[in-house]
């Protein structure tokens, strides 16, 4: 009787409505009187192990017997050990769930730790309660439930006590429970529970926010590497943000899905909405909603770059999770054999490539195959449905467990990706560097550097050259071939049986490599990442360089003598170590060129996915020799490029190479520290040794603080910083380095005239004056027949009221005005006389017109928004507006643009103008824009590109019709003039060949999607909708959402399941809408304004109001860089003469609507 009463108590309190945030008495029940145990008072501590009775499920696990609880808000899957006792180490060698990850402390009784396995009815029954309302469609039944409380708890304070933080206590509650097949946590967080955010980092020693996370620990057998990992809270705002909402429909509440079937790639957080709190409602405007007088219609919206997709129950697709409470800072998942270098900070590593999606394969249970992607294990795939994951020059074949492409004959690769077999190719990308030469102490930073890459394939010859490197840099780079040495293994000759790095990862995959010079401190760290063929057919790379190289003498010459290196193989995994000796020749000095031999050691590791279902393919060789038979290295001091060639061919392990099948240094069994480096002896024999840097014996290394050991390193006026292997030198304020290396004061401290360097916020030339007054300060002021502050001016009309003669007509200009006589009078227009032919008076205080040409933009990812007759840009810094650098992009006083879109691959924004009406485009990187389709158009309103395909496609308000044609306007097709009645927003989805639209028919308003071939049309949305206008489509997440001026809501869903979401309600008049990252931006007519919304969160975070206050139509992303994909029409057209519209795994050609005589073909 008594559990009951107390179950129904518990209920009614946890599961009560949304309403209010969690008390703490509506945490599970805790402490002594609940049989908790107490872990012992004090700083860093863990807990004996807290044996189960049932196994509890973790990511791919389901042995976990026992948990370990630490005063850090972690409940451990293992012991952690002694060095990682304190954090500061993330993701943790050992599996962890992680509620509030900081450095905690409860010496002296600040604060307990409790923590129980409860097997009573009650509480297992509470907990299923939790998750099934995390997961309505889960059936759960928990047989263990562990209760983990923090209560109380203070956060550790380091040497200098901050008052701040004196008194804040944190209480906070974790709960995992497990069924026969499944386990689920669940978090709970009271509303004044979290007190403090930030706690003191030992390792940092400085304040760092908490994390809320979780992590599978090391994984493999024989390398072991970072396994999956998922951060769901890194910041200030996330963590203040735990006890204000939820994932699960009750504030305070976070449910997580962490072992099952479902999470062998990462945990699935449940997704379930608070409900909206009461509020007043808007009394919407009495506006003619149609337009009829402009014919004006609500505009686009476009892709978003968000490199990573929500896991949902059941989706067939791999996805990396994203942040639940801040997906500013994006949870990442590294693939087990994806060895990357542990991030020593509390912050979420940032990841310099994109991230591959990941597929947990235990290397014991996977054959080794030729073919190296991964696909999704948890359900069978096959080619009917994922041809498209396939090269046009490969045959896609279904297997027991999934399918698997192959290159057809005469082509060469991996399947996915796929080259004819001896053709030329060229590789491209971009190099940057921040690497300190020699004894400096100030980096050579470089970035946005070119590289381009010639291969001879058939003679495995491959020709580098990175162009604009630095000279106090350049000598000393040349001995580092491997940096182009990668492109020489990926198309090596391959010998009978054995394969090259093309044949084995397509170009798709990542490798970090560490460079040591012998006797020098320091080391260089090489990251690349190759992301496959892209839409020109090249391969493309991205590569930075950090860390300490030695000096070299400019002007000398690098030789370096033919080389072989052994490649190990393993699932997923490339590795390779080696010495190389490099003889540097140093310009002739007295008749003599004093010539000298080093020595480096390298090491590296490849990672890639790979295709395991197929297990008739021959085994390949897991030691295979690259032999460079040639290598050439120059330095042109001139036109600063550094060029690398080399000659490469892969074959078996030679006579005379090291036993690569026994040494423990080649096999990866040595145990040696992951900071050390392991030297093969004789036979099996081989030592440790520690990397320059590092203290111990080997096995365990050490990082030495140079800075507590060396205090004067640094000289005077100086701070010195240790960094893991190495430290870092800092001028204090007011003094910055010499050129040898010394801290100096400055001296110069002249003021900065802004109008002369141009480097001031006024308004366009053509608009305002910058005036300079003194000092580092100016003021700005609008021109004649302009008005305003100086940083944004307005044309005065001066025709309200006119100027001109009662019988003249006056015509306002931009800063001016000109009067004409009315037909029937003759004058200047000031003065006008009947009789005679009218005159045209020259203009008054004529100022030159506002220039039309494109105001170039800076790099980085931008919001592009329409007002009127001009197009504006607002920077993004992460996912924030930078509003005080808001400029106009693009000025047509004569146009009214209603949609836009970018393409991210060209950089060009294209338009949608109902005055002419017409449809325009221009470069982002400066020039006059262009119109290119003037013809047949009514009232052009939404327009979307696909970047893959190069087509666009535009609804028609006027005419009724949605089209497409090429990015020139040429080739035109319509693809619907049917059931359409008033068509707005548009948008693509090319990877799968999709397309979107809005209807908003006040009868019958719809959402429609399609094919982009127009086959396949269907309604994805009618219920519940009221004048549905901005649509975007995020291809990562596969969500589409819109905005909706009829029920003041912004909802989003995935295509492919049923269920939608309410973002947010109450919005006041929304107009457009695009997404970047954690975020919606929308405009809003009502309060003239751009608007951000957390979509985590759901709430307006921000908001951006242009200086001139009129309406903003269109709104898109000007993404920096196109996100990872391809369809079918990527490649050479699809192979199609005209038109090639892509399809979800494959593409129809079509010919266009005016298409003369025979020479179109149309075909699917």
């Amino acid at each position: 009787m008594r559990a009951a009463w107390m179950r129904a108590l518990l209920l009614q309190l946890l599961l009560a409505g949304p309403g209010g945030c969690l008390s703490r008495q509506e945490l599970f029940p805790f402490g002594p009187g609940q049989g908790d145990l107490e872990l012992e008072d004090g700083d860093d501590l863990v807990s004996p192990a807290l044996e189960l009775s049932g196994a509890l499920h973790f990511y791919d696990r389901s042995d976990i017997d026992s948990v370990y609880v630490t005063t850090n808000g972690i409940i451990a899957m293992s012991e952690p050990p002694a060095k990682e006792s304190h954090p500061g180490l993330f993701p943790p060698s050992f599996g962890a769930v992680a509620p509030f990850l900081a450095d905690l402390d409860t010496t002296d009784g600040l604060g307990k730790v409790y923590y129980r396995e409860d097997l009573s009815p009650s509480i297992m029954q509470l907990a299923a309660e939790c998750v099934q309302r995390g997961f309505p469609e889960v059936s759960f039944q928990p047989s263990s439930v562990v209760v983990v409380t923090w209560e109380s708890v203070a956060a550790y304070q380091g040497p200098n006590q901050d008052p701040i933080q004196e008194g804040k206590r944190n209480t906070f509650q974790a709960v995992l429970a497990s069924s026969d097949s499944s386990s689920y946590a669940i978090f709970l967080y009271p509303e004044d529970g979290l007190q403090f955010s930030t706690a003191f980092s030992k390792k940092d020693e400085n304040q760092v926010p908490a994390i809320v996370a979780f992590s599978q620990g090391l994984v493999g057998f024989i390398w072991k590497s970072d396994g999956a990992f998922n951060v769901f809270a890194n910041d200030r705002e996330s963590i203040e943000n735990l006890a204000k909402s939820s994932n699960s429909g009750q504030k305070g509440v976070w449910v997580f899905e962490i072992g099952s079937p479902a999470t062998a790639n990462g945990v699935v957080p449940a997704d379930v909405n608070l409900e909206p709190s009461d509020g007043a409602e808007y009394d919407e405007e009495d506006e003619d909603y149609d337009l009829v007088t402009a014919h004006l219609g609500l505009a686009d919206a476009s892709t978003q770059s968000f490199p990573y997709g929500t896991p949902r129950r059941g989706d067939t697709d791999t996805y990396s999770v994203p942040s639940v409470l801040s997906p500013r800072h994006m949870a990442t998942e590294r693939s087990p054999g994806s060895p990357t270098e542990r991030t020593r900070s509390f912050q979420l590593p940032v990841e310099k490539f994109p991230q591959q999606h990941p597929q947990v394969i235990d290397v014991d249970e996977v054959e080794e195959t030729g073919v190296v992607f991964s696909y999704n294990t948890d359900s069978r795939q096959t080619c009917a449905h994922n041809r498209h994951q396939c090269s046009v020059h490969a045959e896609c074949r279904d297997y027991a467990t999934g399918f698997c492409c192959s290159c057809v004959a005469g082509y060469t690769g991996n399947g996915k990706q796929c080259v004819a077999e001896g053709s030329p190719q060229r590789v491209n990308g971009k190099v940057k560097g921040r690497i300190f030469v020699g004894t400096s102490q100030v980096p050579v930073v470089f970035e946005n550097t070119d590289l381009h890459s010639y291969v001879v394939m058939n003679h495995g010859r491959s020709y580098t050259a990175i162009s604009t490197i630095p000279e106090t840099v350049g000598y000393s780079l040349l001995p580092l071939a491997p940096i182009g040495g990668i492109i020489g293994w990926m198309f090596a000759v391959e010998q009978d049986g054995f394969k090259n790095g093309f044949s084995i990862t397509g170009g798709e995959f990542t490798r970090q490599a560490e460079v040591t010079f012998v006797g020098y401190p320091g080391k260089l760290v090489i990251k690349q990442q190759f992301s496959g063929i892209d839409e020109h057919g090249h391969l493309t790379i991205d590569t930075e360089l950090e860390g300490h190289v030695p000096q070299i003498p400019f002007g000398s010459s690098v030789h370096i003598e033919p080389y072989t290196e052994l490649y190990h193989y393993s699932s997923s995994v490339i590795t390779s170590s080696s010495t190389r000796e490099y003889t540097v020749t140093e310009p002739e000095r007295d008749g003599t060129a004093p010539s000298h031999t080093y020595t480096y050691q390298w090491r590296q590791t490849i990672t890639f996915q790979e295709c395991v279902h197929d297990d008739s393919r021959p085994t390949l060789a897991s030691t295979q020799q690259l032999s460079v038979d040639s290598v050439f290295v120059l330095y042109n001091q001139e036109e600063q490029i550094l060029r690398y060639a080399l000659s490469n061919s892969i074959g078996p392990v030679r006579d005379g190479s090291p036993d690569a099948l026994q040494n423990p240094c080649y096999i990866g069994t040595h145990g040696c520290d992951t900071n050390a480096a392991c030297r093969p002896g004789p036979g099996t024999q081989f030592t440790c040794e520690c990397s320059i840097g590092f203290r111990g014996d080997g096995k365990t290394c050490y990082d030495i603080d140079e800075c507590v050991e060396q205090p004067s390193v640094c000289g005077s006026h100086a701070l010195c910083n240790n960094h893991p292997g190495t430290f870092r030198c800092e001028c204090v304020e007011g003094y910055r380095f010499s050129d040898q290396g010394t801290c100096v004061a400055i001296m110069d401290q002249r003021p900065i005239n802004y109008c002369v360097t141009g480097l001031h916020d006024c308004d366009i030339p053509q608009r305002a004056q910058c005036v300079y007054t003194g000092g580092s300060s100016y003021t700005c002021s609008c021109l004649p027949g302009f008005s305003g502050d100086g940083r944004a001016c307005q044309d005065v009309d001066e025709c309200q009221p006119s100027r001109c003669h009662p019988d003249a007509f006056c015509y306002n200009t931009p800063g001016s005005f000109t009067c004409q006589c009315k037909p029937g009078y003759q004058g200047d227009g000031f003065r006008c006389i009947p009789g005679g032919l009218s005159t045209v008076a020259p203009p008054i205080h004529q100022r030159p017109l506002v220039p039309t040409a494109v105001i170039p933009l800076p790099p980085g990812t931008h919001l592009l928004f329409a007002q009127t007759g001009k197009i504006e840009n607002v920077p993004l810094d992460g996912n924030t507006m930078k509003k005080t650098e808001a400029k106009a992009l693009l000025h047509m006083p004569d146009k009214v643009i209603i949609g836009l879109a970018f393409d991210c691959m060209d950089k060009m924004v294209y338009w949608t103008d109902i005055s002419e009406p017409s449809i325009g485009r221009a470069s982002l990187h400066g020039g006059e824009p262009s119109t290119i389709i003037r013809q047949d158009l009514g009232s052009p309103e939404g327009i979307a590109v696909d970047h893959l395909g190069r087509n666009i496609f535009w609804t028609d308000s006027q005419l009724d019709r949605i089209e497409v044609a090429k990015l020139d306007g040429t080739q035109r097709r319509v693809l619907f003039e049917t059931d359409l009645v008033n068509p707005r927003g548009i948008v693509t989805d090319s990877v799968r060949g999709n397309l979107y639209w809005t209807d908003w028919n006040r009868d019958n308003p719809k959402i429609e999607t399609s094919y982009m071939d127009g086959t396949n049309r269907r309604i994805l949305v009618q219920d519940d909708l009221g004048l549905p206008n901005g649509l975007t489509f995020d291809a990562f997440s596969s969500q589409l959402c819109w905005v909706d001026a009829g029920t003041n809501r912004a909802e989003c869903l995935h295509p492919s399941q049923p269920s939608r979401r309410k973002v947010l309600e109450g919005l006041q008049y929304p107009f457009a809408v695009t997404s970047y990252g954690k975020n919606l931006f929308y405009t809003d007519w009502k309060t003239n304004s751009v608007v951000a919304v957390d979509l985590a969160v759901s709430k307006e975070t921000d908001s951006f109001h242009p200086h001139k206050q009129t309406r903003l139509y269109g709104i898109t992303t000007a993404l920096s860089q196109c996100p990872q994909g391809h369809n079918y029409c990527s490649v050479n057209n699809g192979g199609c003469t005209h038109l090639c519209l892509a399809t979800p795994g494959s593409r129809t050609c079509r010919c266009p609507d005016n298409t003369m005589g025979v020479d179109c073909i149309e075909r699917k």
